[in-house]
């Protein structure tokens, strides 16, 4: 036969980026003695998030996707690593680890904890490998600069920010000129697009919401991780039973119930979230009679109540307008959390 046997796997329409550590991981790293529990645990010592695992597992099953994990964690971490999102039932096709030891090695001491150096090129040298027209959807957190650096690879990516001001904040954040200029020319390699549609930051230092306005609508934080289902489900990444396996993963996992949850759903439509149209496709697929919704299925007035205090809310309020995001006025998000804490006590 002179047919090729084999088949191509389809490119992937839509790109999840996950960090790691408070995105996915429950980690705790601000004082020594965290930091060195965390590098001895064992892979089933780990706990995840609530939800998050049954987020990625619902994404990963809609196919034609793809789940590139970067993380700041050491790479001598990553068979623990890797066995834990085994463990979860988490298919991942990219994880990108920290070279800690060679930073040091190096004597590169400010890279240890600096972010943006680190995973802005790692981004984009991704990227570069990506088809053009493949969507991207990136999940970070608050504890370090995620919501920063996500925004400017957008911004990159779609030519919204000029080359002096990128390299200008790069100074600024004190990233190291081979870093740099590994940026400018992973960056000139892309073609210009704008495929970044949502930037989930999980609050776990629980920053107020309103403090990432200054990044545009794109940039959603949330509580937990029903949230970002509901935004995915409004958005076509979803439908109504992959958002109630993640309802059913918290609820078994972390304590939480229909009422938590109804208030998890108010909180994004007062923040003017486009979730307010799924509500009755959700409020029916808790009423339907598949098993799996055995833990979250509610007695009727507690559902009635949850209709209710939907309908209660009325019209949402406008969405946050896009906006032009000025990246050097907010470097100090791209800094180190203790580089900052020094500033401010000055």
């Amino acid at each position: 036969m002179t047919l090729v046997d084999r088949i191509d796997p389809r490119p992937p329409r839509r790109i999840y980026r996950w960090d790691l550590d408070k995105t996915y991981l429950q980690t705790d790293f601000d004082t020594l003695g965290q930091l060195i529990r965390t590098a001895f645990q064992k892979a089933h010592e780990k706990r995840a998030v609530p939800g998050a695992a049954a987020l990625i597992r619902e994404l990963k099953a809609q196919g034609d996707v793809r789940l590139c994990i970067v993380s700041g964690s050491p790479k001598q971490m990553r068979a623990v690593l890797a066995e834990k999102l085994k463990l979860d039932g988490v298919e991942f096709d990219e994880l990108v680890l920290k070279d800690n030891m060679k930073n040091i090695l190096r004597g590169r001491f400010k890279a240890l904890r600096g972010q943006l150096g680190y995973k802005l090129p790692v981004l984009l040298e991704s990227r570069v490998k990506a088809p053009a027209d493949s969507e991207e959807v990136l999940f970070g957190d608050d504890a370090e600069a995620d919501a920063f650096i996500y925004s400017l690879y957008a911004d990159m990516i779609a030519r919204r920010v000029s080359e002096p001001v990128v390299y200008r904040v790069l100074e600024a954040a004190e990233v190291y000129e081979d870093d740099i200029t590994r940026v400018m020319s992973q960056w000139q390699a892309i073609p210009q697009s704008d495929p970044v549609r949502r930037i989930f930051i999980n609050l776990d230092r629980l920053t107020p919401p309103a403090y990432f306005n200054r990044y545009g609508p794109r940039v959603v934080p949330i509580f937990n991780y029903f949230q970002a289902a509901l935004v995915l489900m409004a958005e076509g990444h979803l439908g109504a039973p992959g958002v109630l396996k993640v309802a059913v993963e918290m609820v078994q996992t972390a304590g939480y119930n229909l009422l938590t949850l109804s208030n998890s759903f108010q909180d994004l439509l007062r923040r003017g979230l486009p979730v307010q149209a799924v509500a009755e496709t959700l409020t029916q697929a808790l009423q339907g009679p598949q098993a799996l919704l055995a833990s979250v299925r509610p007695v009727p007035d507690i559902l009635a109540a949850f209709t209710k205090r939907i309908a209660a809310l009325g019209a949402p309020p406008p969405p946050i307008p896009p906006r032009d995001v000025d990246y050097l006025s907010l470097i100090d998000d791209a800094r180190p959390r203790n580089h900052k804490a020094r500033k401010s006590k000055a």
